[in-house]
């Protein structure tokens, strides 16, 4: 059995071009292997009290347990919004060579 040291972390940006940034800057800088931006979707919230809607565009980002801090802080730093959604789930299961480029992926490089 496999160690869980992949994650697929899910957040949200309020358009395309945001969301294009920051997948880049997360590749680039090897926080993340990949960077899905999915199709834009509708969110439905409450905010300092308020029920909101907002067009958002999802990113599914793939990074090892290693690296998260530092993924989420790269977030925290590039993202527009105030409170980002920022969630991390372990990958439990996948294709072994997959979770290795993965890993591989997002060792810093020296």
């Amino acid at each position: 059995m496999r160690l869980v040291t992949t994650l697929l972390v899910l957040t949200n940006l309020p358009d395309q071009a945001a969301a294009e940034a920051l997948a880049g800057e997360l590749v680039e800088t090897r926080l993340a292997a990949c960077v899905n931006i999915l199709a834009p979707c509708r969110s439905v919230y409450r905010w300092q009290g308020v029920t909101e809607m907002a067009d958002e565009v999802p990113l599914l980002i793939k990074t090892s347990h290693e690296r998260y801090a530092a993924l989420e802080a790269a977030i925290r730093q590039h993202h527009p919004y105030e409170l980002p959604e920022i969630i991390a789930l372990p990958i439990v299961h996948g294709l072994p060579a997959y979770l290795d480029w993965v890993a591989a992926e997002t060792r810093p490089s020296d």
